[in-house]
């Protein structure tokens, strides 16, 4: 798996966030049963930073946690079939073979706000984002209360089988 982390927050993050990274996604994989190894781009940022992206892609004016800019359009969830027609070519990286899974924009400034909220630590409140993404990056949802209560226990299930509790 390749995994290309830029840390462009001016807060520094007090725990191993590139290892934390690592985890989850290669977990988020295996749980999803992903047949491909996968690429992923991850931005660390500040709240300024990821309400000018909110903005531009969302044209929501705040920061938020975490955005997700899925590069594969799942006809379904997690389901990685299609992805052998040859129509599907352009959905990998032509030098490393890897699936173009996309990009991750996660706030520094909210894992640290967001673990004080919530009572638990920055590295479960990081390990929570990078899980939560993934999940975006595999084709799911939570418009809808069905799907928000599927990845949430898809989430707990990743950070529970990494030791990511609460």
């Amino acid at each position: 798996m390749t995994i290309n982390i830029e840390y462009e927050a001016d807060n520094k993050l007090d725990i191993p966030y590139e290892k934390i990274i690592h985890e989850i996604m290669e977990e988020s994989l295996d749980y999803e049963n992903c047949p491909y190894e996968a690429e992923v781009n991850v931005l660390i940022t500040g709240n300024e930073e990821i309400c000018r992206i909110n903005q531009e892609f969302r044209t929501i004016d705040r920061p938020t946690d975490v955005l997700s800019f899925p590069m594969v359009e799942f006809e379904a969830p997690s389901d990685f079939d299609f992805l052998e027609d040859a129509s599907a070519f352009d959905c990998f990286n032509p030098e490393s073979g890897e699936l173009l899974l996309g990009d991750i924009v996660i706030s520094v400034d909210k894992v640290i706000e967001q673990a004080e909220k919530y009572g638990h630590s920055q590295t479960r409140e990081f390990a929570f984002l990078v899980a939560h993404s993934m999940l975006h990056l595999c084709g799911y949802d939570h418009m809808e209360e069905e799907e928000r209560l599927l990845m949430e226990g898809k989430q707990e299930e990743i950070l529970n089988r990494k030791g990511y509790v609460r």
